[in-house]
């Protein structure tokens, strides 16, 4: 088996534009990024960078103009049946209670309603939510409604979770107890996870690697950084380490200028 879990290699993403259809817009070029088994990778870059873009790609939701993805050193054709996919918005089905939001990937999976009861109970009590099963998702706190969406991703077991600034909506007291969260449930099962964020500190605090994309149009990676910090990590105590904050000006010193760009190209968008 390859020790690679998902493989980007030499991507292109080309849309045709909205305003003119006779122009093509590439959102991705010449990217090539690597995810080894029970490896946490997050990619960070400016807004509209096609962060988003490779995340649907490594999922099979969208076919790349050109180059190829490969999961554990097999091509990937249709749908990503070995990712599990934690959106950026909530996914939650509002006439379904807690459990059987959780429960309905085992369902589709053709696993009996009692077993996949059984194990999506098992996944709410993992992620805090053992009472709250009954409950519907207007019923929930914001973060009580991504614990849901995140034992309802585990729930299904897969080898990568790609998960797209997930808890960008949260307040920061209820992000950090997310995000330990994860780094422990990530830990007990070392799955591969690509985490796209614009938060440079999460990207930091989490992970083993960060990788930095340049601004659109044609976006590419322009720096690789391992992420020497021991783990176990509380994702608030470790921003104080001195490493820590080395790590950060590394990285920031490639991101600003990309930040930067992206934010001029908004503005001429907007204008």
């Amino acid at each position: 088996m390859s020790e690679f879990a998902l493989e980007f290699l030499d991507i292109r993403c080309t849309f045709r534009s909205r305003d003119d259809p006779s122009q093509n817009y590439t959102a991705v070029a010449d990217t090539t990024l690597r995810i080894r088994a029970g490896e946490f990778v997050s990619v960070v870059g400016p807004t509209g960078c096609g962060k988003s873009t490779l995340l649907n790609i490594g999922a099979g939701l969208l076919p790349p103009t050109s180059g190829s993805v490969r999961v554990f050193g097999e091509p990937l054709e249709g749908i990503n049946r070995r990712a599990g996919y934690m959106f950026q918005t909530e996914a939650l089905m509002p006439w379904r209670s807690a459990i059987d939001n959780v429960m309905v990937g085992l369902q589709y999976r053709g696993l009996p309603d009692e077993e996949a009861r059984a194990q999506a109970q098992g996944w709410l009590e993992r992620v805090g939510l053992g009472e709250f099963g009954d409950r519907y998702p207007h019923q929930l706190s914001g973060g009580m409604r991504k614990r849901t969406a995140l034992a309802q991703t585990l729930a299904l077991d897969p080898d990568i979770i790609l998960m797209d600034e997930p808890f960008s909506a949260l307040d920061v007291q209820t992000r950090q107890l997310m995000e330990n969260e994860v780094l422990a449930l990530w830990a007990a099962r070392r799955k591969a996870v690509l985490f796209i964020t614009h938060d440079l500190d999460e990207a930091i605090a989490m992970s083993d690697r960060v990788i930095v994309l340049s601004a659109g149009p044609g976006t590419h990676p322009i720096g690789e950084f391992d992420i020497d910090l021991p783990r176990p990590r509380d994702v608030a105590e470790v921003r104080n380490q001195h490493r820590f904050v080395e790590l950060h000006k590394k990285i920031w010193d490639v991101l600003r200028d990309e930040v930067l760009k992206g934010y001029a190209q908004q503005l001429r968008k907007a204008a």
